[in-house]
């Protein structure tokens, strides 16, 4: 197990369960991945895993994300543990670190950047160019999810996850939107 320190909470998981694992036999190592984790709180100034929803994110539950760059393909994990039982949430990689309002985390991060901000374009809000991690918690409220990418981040380094009312919709008009920020994780990809 490792610890992370996080914000103000520092929480001990098991780093399989955010999804480092071993490397093949005779394979050449890749980078680092990037883990973080912590413990949903009300927003303070050190604070970076932080609940604007203490309803549907309540305040104690915890995240853990892991950032696997790859040559080919890379992956980002997200866990939860002790959200709402049995519902639907979204979830999206952003462009900004989490602040004091859920939008301080900026729009989802494209690989390809849409010219049109909000985008609600299906051609560059989708989930081959942005990285969708829409998850449906178990009894206990715990989840899992992981978005394996064709493409590597780029000098735009994304920098939380936001995690989402809804499961994302996919139509024009409406692409990419999941409902209110309940909640971010600030992540150094």
């Amino acid at each position: 197990m490792r610890a992370v320190r996080v914000g103000v909470a520092a929480v001990v998981m098991p780093l399989a369960m955010v999804g480092a694992g071993a490397m093949p036999a005779g394979a050449a190592p890749d980078p680092e991945p990037v883990i973080a984790v912590g413990r949903f709180m009300p927003y303070s100034n050190d604070q970076t895993t932080i609940t604007y929803d203490p309803k549907l994110v309540p305040s104690g539950a915890t995240a853990g994300v892991a950032y696997l760059p790859g040559r080919d393909v890379s992956s980002v994990r997200l866990q939860v543990q002790g959200l709402l039982p049995d519902r639907k949430y979204g979830a999206h990689v952003h462009t900004k670190r989490c602040g004091a309002k859920p939008e301080d985390a900026g729009p989802h991060y494209q690989h390809k950047q849409d010219p049109v901000t909000p985008s609600t374009d299906p051609r560059y809000a989708n989930a081959r160019n942005e990285v969708w991690l829409d998850f449906t918690t178990d009894a206990h409220g715990n989840a899992s999810s992981v978005s394996t990418l064709n493409w590597k981040f780029t000098d735009r380094h994304p920098q939380s996850i936001v995690i989402h009312a809804d499961h994302t919709h996919t139509d024009p008009g409406h692409a990419g939107t999941a409902g209110a920020r309940l909640a971010c994780i600030s992540v150094n990809f």
